[in-house]
């Protein structure tokens, strides 16, 4: 067995299948066939674990308290609509909203329900209806990057015309953006704000063109319902001018809530060049960074603090993940690839500095490990 170039099998990106149709037997020998590579074995190891299984009443479950939470709020909100106060259920109205669009990423991924119709069903639900966001627009975007995690021309996570996530973007900025870039580190917590507002932009930015959508009119009509019913709840019970604030201060709570839990994922990981060739399990390994920590990370990450194992193993059920990374854990020690996690501060901290360093094209100071890796 090769320790040097383990290659994925050829239905990267990544997701191990789940249990195989026509019994123990039929399942057996399909993982026989996938365990000729380091990643077939790896990913029969966590098929044996039985990782890969639907976790239906874990989700149910989730789903159920997520509704009650969404009921109490919504209580909340029609009690203190005479009062200012009724902006703290706004904050918290988005905190509810992100456990929703986690769900739809669940469901993107296939780790919820059996079939492909069922999950692409709730996951227009918990997007477009919930949350307000074009799931097909999403999808488009997740998909490439899941297929290539922080590579140039084609993750475009990696590209803003804000920050800098790579020094060739850093290098190309000019007046008073060029300021702003060598102190991006410092402004990138506030910035998280306004995510909210980016999202359901680029996600009506999308509807209107067009370009990328799929089942575009169903995306449309969903969130059209979702801010009729919004709009018009908030203006009757508020008041513009209240409803207006409450707005606000959702969208900027919900910015904090996406923008903080997908930032750690990839942000201040190796950049791989658009043309550079990486095998399968290390593109996947070397850009992502776990963030440790119990219940209360696992809740406002999504399950996502798991982010080494999301990549390797996409449609894996969120509550496996913890359970997979003892497997994946000892495979990357065994072949050597760097297997990077740290705390949710310690995240942000790597985070900060990598902006500044990229800002100030640090190049002497910045050590890619993904270079190394290859060199080696």
């Amino acid at each position: 067995m090769s320790t040097s170039t383990p290659e994925a099998p050829s239905s990267a990106p990544g997701a191990a299948p789940g249990p195989t149709v026509g019994g123990a037997a039929a399942e057996t020998r399909a993982a026989a066939r996938r365990s000729t590579t380091p990643y077939g074995k790896l990913t029969a190891l966590v098929q044996e674990a039985g990782l890969m299984r639907r976790r239906r009443g874990s989700y149910w479950t989730r789903i159920a308290a997520t509704t009650a939470a969404f009921s109490a709020v919504a209580a909340g909100t029609v009690l203190l609509r005479d009062s200012w106060l009724v902006l703290l259920p706004a904050a918290a109205l988005a905190v509810v909203i992100t456990q929703f669009a986690f769900l739809g990423h669940d469901a993107a991924h296939r780790q919820i329900f059996a079939t492909h119709r069922h999950n692409e069903t709730a996951s227009h639900v918990f997007a477009a209806l919930v949350a307000g966001l074009s799931y097909g627009w999403w999808m488009g975007k997740h998909t490439r990057h899941h297929q290539a995690p922080n590579q140039r021309g084609v993750d475009g996570d990696i590209e803003s015309n804000v920050l800098s996530f790579h020094e060739e973007a850093a290098a190309g900025r000019r007046g008073p953006l060029r300021w702003f870039t060598r102190h991006q580190g410092l402004f990138f917590v506030p910035l998280l704000a306004f995510e909210g507002f980016v999202l359901h932009i680029e996600s009506t930015r999308s509807l209107l063109t067009g370009k990328r959508t799929k089942r575009r009119w169903v995306d449309a009509s969903l969130i059209v319902a979702h801010w009729g019913v919004y709009a018009s709840s908030a203006v009757l019970l508020m008041g513009p001018w209240k409803a207006l604030a409450f707005f606000g201060v959702h969208m900027a709570a919900f910015g904090f809530c996406m923008g903080g839990a997908f930032a750690p994922n990839h942000v201040g990981m190796p950049i791989v060049p658009r043309e550079k060739k990486v095998d399968y399990i290390r593109r996947q390994v070397l850009t992502s960074r776990n963030v440790s920590g119990g219940w209360f990370v696992d809740l406002v990450m999504g399950g996502l603090n798991f982010q080494v194992e999301h990549h390797l193993f996409p449609s894996m059920p969120r509550p496996n993940l913890r359970r997979a990374q003892p497997f994946v854990r000892q495979f990357c020690a065994e072949h050597g690839i760097p297997y990077t996690e740290e705390t949710f501060l310690g995240s942000y901290r790597s985070i900060i500095r990598y902006l500044d360093e990229v800002g100030l094209a640090a190049r002497n100071s910045f050590s890619c490990p993904l270079v190394s890796q290859l060199r080696s």
